[in-house]
């Protein structure tokens, strides 16, 4: 096998290829890179088989007062690694400076840290992809499942056990049924990029489960790999293909704004020995220091050509090499800062819109970061969508019985056209959650209060502290049944809402099974049972799944409820009905007077059926049934005028969050229970 070892770094003197026997081995060889060209060093080796470890070692000045940390004696991962052997073993070599110096004296460490850093390894390219096809599902049809790889199967009875926690496990009959059910067509992956679990963490026995602190851009983590060295590449690609198969897409959450490196006072361990001064981001006032818009202690100089080669070569891989369909970026705003402000024109979202491969895929942003105006939710450019966060907050308050959400509920349910038709997008710009890996579970969302982080070690003061939840009347487990009822039927109306808005719904796994994490709302460092989807249901939970399966079949089913572009609320020409109208409790149309209510709870929207912009194979509507939504979340139950439609027919209450079953409407009116949810469809007479 022949390979051509390169590495780019603009400001050393020389690099070394280094070679070992095993990951944990001695090292065997070293080769100079004695050719530079355009400040890339490389070399030829003829003959290296699958399964070598090696690493780098790079010379230059030890300057950090100018940027510059090479330090030969720490071994350095390559930043274009497709595995790496393992995780790290945190010790005081792996620092490029002596420990438990004065800041400003920070000498530079003379010691190996070869046996403390995991090793690149070499992997064998070929994978028969066979007829692996993407399922290039249409944004409106999308129906995003964010999970965690070991957390989803780690507990799964029917997943065999060697695969448990794994890329093969995720791809495994039951849980593929389990994704199908639910009508998942995307799973969104936190963070498998190579990460680093920080020192400090791992000192109080806790680590980095999330993952989003990066090191290797191109090595699926071998975490999550069953098998032996550099086995993680071929079990990724084998859950992709069987994902495909089941016409699931894998969504790639991917973190270029930041490394695991940290902040000045970090490890060397790969692009700060490589080249600190061409790979990150330095303070102008003092570059011993990072400018930190993550609040990870570093950034990412996606200004410079060569980083921002490296994180277009990333993503171009992941979607040609490994078949990825799509990426969220962690912290978007920080990609997009030329200057310190962000600028949508900047440079990376030019290069992906640019780009043949990259731009024809899925691409989400996470709109905010710590720099200055890090809030850009609907600032995106053309083709991106957007964690809508107000959508969360906005739905969250509206049925914890916050006044004067009316109108802000209705902009979420129609696919919030405030926040992003005037970049010209649709609907599916949206990406509508309740609850993410970040903060609190579903169950939680209804159970807490007040947040519940003590097992994380920091005194409770980690997480966000408002969450715009409600325990409706104990604070975490009770056994007070009329507690527990009003919970699961907040915990259905937030089901129902997700799957009943316009736009693209994102489900945090475990919500549809009543996953909790006991009030905990920043697990971000818990890697046991506290974080894991426990797949032993009780009859309640079990209840909650045959919900969220019900919910999301009748978003599929109609059309309606997933349009491409936003509601006119106008006529539709040839039916003389408006395609949305908003009523009022009385059955006539909300003025603004209804609208400006801070007393108002209810809400009812009727979405025609000919509303539908779906088209079928010779360009013709496909109709849906008449729809009508209407909405309590305040504590008094409501009787509904239904409206007059032209057409002769019968309503037909197909959901109710406060008494289960499909049953005809035979009244003028609907009974809609306080903090309850209705769905009813109008079906003409023939």
């Amino acid at each position: 096998m022949r390979v051509w070892p390169a590495l780019c770094s603009a400001h050393a003197t020389g690099v070394e290829l280094c070679l070992f026997d095993r990951a944990d081995g001695t090292e065997t060889g070293r080769v100079s890179l004695a050719e530079c060209t355009e400040h890339v060093w490389h070399a030829y080796l003829p003959d290296v088989r699958p399964g070598q470890c090696y690493g780098y070692r790079v010379h230059g000045p030890y300057a950090p007062a100018e940027g510059h940390r090479f330090n030969p004696a720490k071994l350095v991962l390559d930043p274009y690694a497709r595995a790496i052997s393992g995780t790290i073993r945190w010790d005081d070599t792996l620092y490029g400076y002596t420990m438990g110096a004065h800041e400003a004296d920070l000498s530079l460490d003379s010691r190996d840290s070869a046996d403390h850093l995991p090793k690149c390894v070499v992997v064998e390219p070929a994978f028969t992809w066979g007829d692996d096809e993407r399922p290039r599902v249409p944004w409106n049809r999308t129906v995003i499942y964010e999970c965690h790889v070991k957390g989803m199967t780690i507990r799964h009875p029917k997943v065999p056990e060697p695969l448990r926690g794994t890329y093969l496990g995720l791809a495994t009959d039951p849980v593929l049924d389990h994704f199908t059910r639910l009508g998942v067509t995307a799973v969104e992956l936190l963070p498998i990029h190579h990460f680093v679990a920080e020192r400090m963490l791992i000192e109080r026995g806790l680590t980095n489960y999330w993952g989003y602190d990066p090191i290797g851009y191109f090595a699926p983590d071998v975490r999550y790999a069953s098998g032996g060295l550099g086995q993680q590449v071929g079990e990724f690609k084998t859950m992709v293909k069987r994902l495909h198969r089941a016409g699931i897409e894998v969504i790639l959450d991917v973190v270029f704004n930041h490394t695991g490196e940290g902040n000045h006072l970090g490890p060397t361990l790969s692009f700060r020995g490589i080249d600190n001064a061409t790979y990150y981001r330095l303070s102008p006032d003092d570059r011993r220091h990072y400018a930190d818009f993550t609040g990870c202690g570093n950034t990412l100089d996606l200004r410079n050509p060569r980083v921002m080669q490296l994180v277009m070569d990333s993503l171009r891989y992941w979607v040609v090499d490994m078949h990825v369909d799509g990426f969220r970026f962690d912290l978007a705003p920080t990609l997009g800062r030329g200057s310190d402000d962000f600028d949508p024109a900047a440079s990376f979202f030019a290069m992906v819109k640019q780009d043949p491969v990259v731009s024809s895929v899925k691409l989400i942003a996470e709109p905010w970061d710590l720099g200055p105006g890090g809030y850009q939710l609907g600032n995106f450019p053309a083709g991106w969508a957007e964690w809508n966060d107000k959508y969360r907050d906005t739905v969250r308050r509206f049925w914890r019985g916050d006044g004067g959400q009316v109108a802000d509920v209705a902009f979420r349910l129609s696919g919030s056209s405030d926040q992003f038709e005037g970049s010209g997008r649709g609907p599916w710009t949206s990406i509508d959650f309740v609850t993410a890996h970040d903060g609190y579970t579903l169950r939680d969302l209804v159970s807490y209060e007040q947040r519940h982080n003590e097992d994380n070690g920091e005194e409770n003061q980690d997480g966000v502290a408002d969450n715009w939840s409600r325990n409706w009347g104990a604070e975490g487990p009770t056994d007070a049944a009329h507690v527990l009822r009003m919970r699961e039927r907040i915990v259905r109306n937030l089901l129902s809402t997700l799957a009943f808005s316009q736009g693209v719904p994102m489900i945090s796994h475990g919500d549809e099974m009543g996953r909790t994490q006991r009030g905990n709302n920043n697990a971000y460092c818990q890697d046991k049972e506290l974080s894991w989807v426990d797949w032993e249901l009780d009859s309640g939970q079990q209840e909650v799944l045959a919900f969220a399966q019900q919910v999301f079949a009748i978003r599929k089913a109609n059309p309606v409820l997933r349009r491409r572009m936003y509601f006119r609320g106008r006529s539709i020409p040839g039916f003389g009905a408006k395609d949305l109208t908003w009523l009022h409790p009385d059955g006539r149309e909300m003025t603004d007077d209804d609208w400006r209510d801070d007393k108002a709870h209810v809400l009812g929207m009727l979405i025609h059926g000919q509303a539908s912009d779906e088209r079928d194979e010779q360009g013709r509507n496909v109709g849906g049934e008449t729809m009508l939504l209407l909405l309590n979340g305040g504590a008094r139950s409501k009787d509904f005028v239904l409206p007059r439609l032209a057409a002769a027919g019968t309503w037909a209450e197909i959901l109710n969050t406060a008494r289960l079953g499909e049953r005809p409407i035979r009244a003028e009116t609907v009974h809609v229970a306080a903090h309850s949810l209705v769905l009813a469809s109008f079906r003409a007479d023939e």
